[in-house]
């Protein structure tokens, strides 16, 4: 991983969109900085790098929402995401690089299916989803969370499912991927994820994190997010299409 003008010129607009993710818009749309890295990055580089970052954008954004999440939601989502992290662990280690290329280029293109789902009502349950339900939702987000940091739309699935206001579900999201990603960083780091010039490349970029959330904590309040996801749907789109495409080429 070289750390030039081409690298910065993706990654700098990468981590300031996941943090405005992350603080204002409910979480999901952060991954999305990992299918751009890594159109530029080996797959496990595009992972090892964000998750630092990832977990600083939560320190971030939990201030704003202490204590305003909903617990058992959260809790319901924390339990199942244990095994659904350990899945992950397992298929990492069988895993070639083509073949995380592929997943996180379906999962991009997934992204935005369950969005123009969701737009159109077809994932929103007509009452809401047990506890059992939200442990399932939490295993998917694990393991879409371990390999690709999109855990967001399996545990959205469930959210939207429980009567939360806005603010609620932002910060039952935030509170479940802070500990989610905590629970990560271990795995991470023994299966070597992480390397120098990730972390190098993390200390620079801390700051962008930082001014990624407080720009999302701002917007939450005060934009609308039809555009914001309408943006993240090309990104992913494209970016989802390119890792597909260069994983079976």
């Amino acid at each position: 991983m070289q750390l030039d003008p081409a690298f910065f010129a993706v990654a700098v607009p990468a981590v300031l969109f996941a943090g405005v993710s992350k603080g204002g818009f409910g979480s999901g749309a952060a991954f999305a900085a990992t299918p751009l890295l890594a159109l530029i990055l080996e797959p496990g580089q595009a992972l090892g790098l964000m998750l630092p970052l990832l977990m600083l954008m939560d320190v971030g954004a939990l201030r704003p929402y202490w204590r305003q999440w909903h617990w058992p939601s959260a809790r319901a989502l924390l339990i199942g995401s244990v095994p659904g992290v350990a899945l992950g662990v397992v298929l990492w280690r069988v895993a070639d690089a083509d073949a995380i290329r592929l997943l996180i280029g379906a999962v991009s293109l997934g992204f935005v299916a369950f969005r123009g789902a969701s737009a159109m009502g077809l994932l929103r349950p007509s009452r809401p989803l047990s506890d059992r339900a939200g442990m399932l939702a939490g295993g998917v987000a694990g393991f879409t969370s371990f390999v690709s940091h999109a855990g967001g739309p399996p545990a959205a699935v469930y959210l939207l499912s429980r009567p939360l206001t806005k603010t609620e579900f932002q910060a039952t999201t935030v509170l479940v991927f802070w500990l989610v990603n905590l629970l990560k960083f271990p795995p991470y780091a023994g299966l070597g994820i992480f390397t120098r010039q990730t972390l190098l490349a993390d200390l620079l970029l801390a700051p962008l994190a930082f001014a990624g959330v407080w720009l999302g904590v701002w917007m939450h309040r005060r934009v609308s997010g039809r555009l914001f996801f309408a943006l993240t749907y090309v990104f992913l789109t494209c970016a989802g299409l390119k890792l597909i495409w260069d994983a079976l080429t």
